[in-house]
């Protein structure tokens, strides 16, 4: 057990205490186990990666709805307002409230349910707002071509619109992962697992080398996540002329559908 945080404070010990972080972490006997390193991390991408693909699920097709169709953006932007006003641990502790009271003396209460409800209710806004945004700002005049061209709307959505707005949905499930892989940490408070056990427990035993080890290991997760998602969005930006790379996708969709060469 490490020293007392204040004490250990007062000696400006921050080098010290990161690499007794790292040295925490690179111990072999904290990786195994139900409560080593290899668990919690486990259990932090479990509840991150449900959270994130059920809000997915959700917001995406309502974007593209309503990005669509021009109808519900003033309704549907006041809602992803709302949802990012709001702060996390507030999302969470609601949450936990009504899992409380549906489930009473259920162990769902306790961690992943609440955990998961307030990820994906996290995870919503930045999806949703993308992928509106992503279909209102393809070339209306470009739109317009395609329709005169005898293409229906589902033509449109599924060939012109869905493929220029993959970028911007792509960013948006970008920020969404981040967000869920940071706020995740809080299952903790709960009573839940995630790498944020660490960082309660640490904190409750005045264990510093594993508090730290918590943080860092939550930091590097999020740094991760932001870079492999970073390249999915740059695989996913479609090639155009100004970049001397061929047609752009716009270009292909109309050419899809007049059978042009």
């Amino acid at each position: 057990m490490g020293d007392p945080l204040g004490a250990r404070a007062t000696r400006g010990g921050d080098v010290n205490e990161l690499s007794e972080g790292l040295g925490w972490i690179a111990d072999p006997s904290h990786w195994g186990g139900p409560d080593g390193i290899w668990t919690r991390l486990g259990q932090h991408l479990q509840v991150s990666i449900a959270a994130l693909a059920v809000a997915a699920l959700i917001a995406i097709p309502v974007g593209l709805v309503v990005g669509h169709t021009r109808r519900g953006q003033v309704l549907a932007a006041q809602v992803a307002n709302v949802g990012r006003a709001i702060p996390s641990l507030a999302i969470l502790s609601i949450a936990f409230l009504i899992v409380v009271n549906l489930l009473p003396g259920s162990d769902l209460a306790f961690g992943p349910l609440p955990t998961f409800i307030a990820l994906t209710l996290l995870a919503i806004p930045p999806i949703l707002v993308n992928t509106d945004v992503g279909i209102v700002q393809v070339d209306g005049d470009t739109v317009e071509a395609a329709r005169g061209m005898g293409m229906t709307g589902g033509q449109v959505l599924r060939k012109l619109e869905l493929p220029v707005a993959t970028p911007l949905i792509m960013t948006g499930l970008r920020l969404a992962a981040v967000t869920v892989v940071a706020t995740a940490t809080l299952s903790a408070l709960i009573g839940g697992g995630t790498l944020g056990r660490f960082i309660v427990d640490g904190y409750a035993q005045q264990d510093t080398p594993k508090l730290v080890a918590g943080a860092l290991l939550v930091a590097g997760l999020a740094i991760l996540t932001e870079a492999v998602f970073a390249v999915l969005v740059r695989i996913t930006t479609p090639r155009t002329r100004s970049r001397g790379r061929g047609p752009s996708v716009a270009d292909h969709a109309i050419r899809a559908r007049t059978g042009a060469p």
